[in-house]
C-alpha cells in the first residue's frame, strides 16, 4: 500500500507530461494533413494520366494500322480499278488461305453482284465489262422483265477518283432514246407497269416525254421546282409476256453512271416493276425521258444545286401527260449541291 502511495506523484507527472506532448504535437499534425492529402491525390492523378497516355498511344497505333490497310485500296483505285473490283481483290488477298473468297472472286461479273458493265436483259452477266468501265448500264430489248430493283448506290463524282463517262453530262439516265440521236435509230420508249423513284439525291431532276396513267409526285424537296404536267388519257398498263426474264436485283455499289435505256432501234424496253431507290448522285443531272407507265411515283427526293429558287432544279415538263395526278407536299427549300 505504501509503494502505491509513493508512485502516485510519478504517475501524475507522467500523465501531465503526455498531455503537454499531445498539445505540442497537434499543430504539426494539422499542418502535415494537407501535405499527406496532396501526396495521395498526386498518386491517383499520376495513375489516371498513365492510363490516358497508354490509351492515346494505342489509338495512334490503330490509326496507323487502318491507314496502312487503306493504302492498297488507294493504289488499286489509282490503277483504274472500280471500287467493287478493288474491294474484291483486297478481300481475296486477306482471306486467300480459306479459298472461299478466292473462288467467289473468280466468278464472272454479274448484275446481282453489283458489278459494273453493259447488261442485255435477261442476261445477268455483262456483254461488256472492263476495269476502266464503271457504269451500270442496262440495254433493254424485246424480252420483258418482271422486276428490276437498284437501291443504295452512289453515283457520279460523289466518291473518290470518280468521273462521268467521256461526253456525258448526266449521272442517271432512264427511259427510251430519241431518233435525233442517230438518224439510223428509230425512237424508243421504256414501258413500265409500275415505276418508283424514291429517295434520290440529285443536283437536278428532269422528267420529259412521259405518259403515265397515274402520276404521283409527293414529298419532294427542291431548290426551285416547276411542275407543269398536263392532263390527257394515257392508258393503264402492266407488262406481261408469259415467260419473262428473271428478276434483276442489285444493292449497293459505286458507279460513274447509271443508264437504263431501250437501246434497240424501234424496240421498246419493257419492265413490269421498276424500283430505283436511295441513289446518291453528284456531278451531273438525273433524267427520266421517254417513259410509258401505268403508275409513276416520284416520292421523297431531294434535288438542288444551291442556285436559288429562280433556277428550277426539279422540273416536270409539259410533255409529261397524266390521266390522274397526285401532287402533294412538294416544297421549295434551299438545298446545297451534294457534298
Amino acid at each position: 500500500m505504501l509503494a502505491k502511495v509513493l508512485w502516485l506523484p510519478l504517475l501524475i507527472l507522467y500523465a501531465v507530461r503526455q498531455l503537454f506532448y499531445g498539445i505540442a504535437a497537434t499543430p504539426a499534425a494539422v499542418g502535415r494533413s494537407p501535405v499527406g492529402l496532396y501526396h495521395k491525390a498526386a498518386v491517383w492523378r499520376d495513375w489516371v494520366l498513365a492510363k490516358v497516355d497508354y490509351l492515346q498511344g494505342e489509338s495512334d497505333k490503330w490509326r496507323r494500322t487502318f491507314n496502312t490497310l487503306k493504302a492498297p485500296y488507294s493504289i488499286l483505285r489509282g490503277l483504274g480499278l472500280s471500287p467493287q473490283m478493288a474491294i474484291g481483290l483486297l478481300a481475296v488477298g486477306s482471306t486467300a488461305a480459306t479459298g472461299a473468297v478466292a473462288v467467289e472472286a473468280m466468278k464472272p461479273p454479274s448484275f446481282a453482284a453489283g458489278d459494273p458493265g453493259v447488261y442485255n436483259a435477261p442476261l445477268d452477266s455483262p456483254v461488256f465489262s472492263s476495269k476502266e468501265f464503271n457504269t451500270l448500264r442496262m440495254d433493254l430489248g424485246s424480252t420483258p422483265i418482271g422486276l428490276v430493283m437498284i437501291e443504295d448506290v452512289t453515283l457520279g463524282t460523289a466518291y473518290a477518283d470518280s468521273t462521268l463517262p467521256v461526253g456525258e453530262t448526266d449521272v442517271v439516265i432512264v427511259g427510251g432514246k430519241p431518233t435525233v440521236a442517230d438518224p439510223a435509230f428509230a425512237e424508243t420508249y421504256l414501258e413500265v407497269g409500275h415505276m418508283t423513284v424514291d429517295r434520290w439525291r440529285c443536283t437536278t431532276l428532269t422528267l420529259t416525254n412521259i405518259e403515265a396513267n397515274k402520276l404521283i409526285v409527293r414529298g419532294n424537296a427542291s431548290d426551285g421546282q416547276s411542275i407543269s404536267a398536263t392532263a390527257g388519257t394515257p392508258r393503264d398498263r402492266a407488262i406481261s409476256g408469259g415467260n419473262r426474264a428473271d428478276d434483276m436485283l442489285t444493292s449497293g455499289g459505286f458507279y460513274d453512271q447509271l443508264k437504263i435505256t431501250a437501246a434497240s432501234t424501234g424496240v421498246n424496253g419493257k419492265i413490269d416493276r421498276l424500283i430505283l431507290s436511295n441513289l446518291y448522285t453528284k456531278g451531273g443531272g438525273c433524267v427520266l425521258d421517254r417513259i410509258k407507265a401505268g403508275t409513276l411515283e416520284i416520292i421523297l427526293n431531294e434535288i438542288g444545286a444551291g442556285d436559288g429558287f429562280v433556277t428550277k432544279d426539279f422540273q416536270i415538263e409539259t410533255s409529261v401527260v397524266y390521266k390522274s395526278f397526285e401532287n402533294d407536299d412538294n416544297v421549295e427549300i434551299n438545298i446545297a449541291p451534294p457534298s
